[in-house]
């Protein structure tokens, strides 16, 4: 079977996507996931036909169980993604101060956390997003490159951008005060 032809690799695509396809359904339970992980199954079967070895199984559950494997690391990188917003949920949304702490210094703080969440809101989304997955994340800049679909030098200058804007809005705003 020759996977580089096109028209093989055609017929296989026609035979096998929609197992593929449920595969990755069943882990994600999302349409339009499901049909990245498919088409990134075949994409990569595609680029690196000489991967799938005959001797080790049918080309059927070889492609079902890429497409397993990757759908279950989309399912992990929306977790991580739903973690850092919570954590940026309750960064933002926190809670009363305790009331043994001095009342100069609650006000003070209130003022640094509106300026800081203003300065966040204000950023473009693509850097505001970044830096959120950084900070309240935990994630480095190739998780982040990975989960945005952009190349590692992209995910580190919109982290560096991001931190610079804020640097520059906070210490506008400390010099208004």
């Amino acid at each position: 079977m020759d996977l580089t032809d096109p028209l093989t690799f055609s017929a296989i695509y026609d035979e096998h996507a929609p197992g593929v396809y449920a595969t990755a359904m069943r882990v994600l339970g999302d349409a339009a996931r499901a049909e990245d992980v498919t088409q990134d199954v075949f994409l990569r079967l595609w680029r690196s036909p000489r991967r799938f070895d005959e001797r080790r199984g049918g080309l059927g559950p070889y492609l079902r169980l890429m497409a397993r494997s990757r759908a279950v690391d989309v399912w992990r990188e929306g977790q991580a993604h739903g973690r850092a917003r919570q954590r940026l949920e309750h960064v933002v949304e926190r809670a009363e101060p305790r009331s043994d702490e001095r009342p100069d210094q609650v006000a003070e703080d209130r003022d640094r956390d509106r300026a800081v969440r203003s300065a966040v809101r204000a950023l473009p989304e693509s850097q505001r997003e970044a830096v959120t997955l950084a900070y309240w994340g935990g994630l480095t800049a190739e998780e982040i490159a990975r989960r945005a679909g952009v190349p590692l030098g992209t995910a580190k200058s919109r982290v560096r951008l991001g931190l610079g804007k804020l640097r520059a809005d906070m210490g506008t705003m400390a010099e208004a005060a």
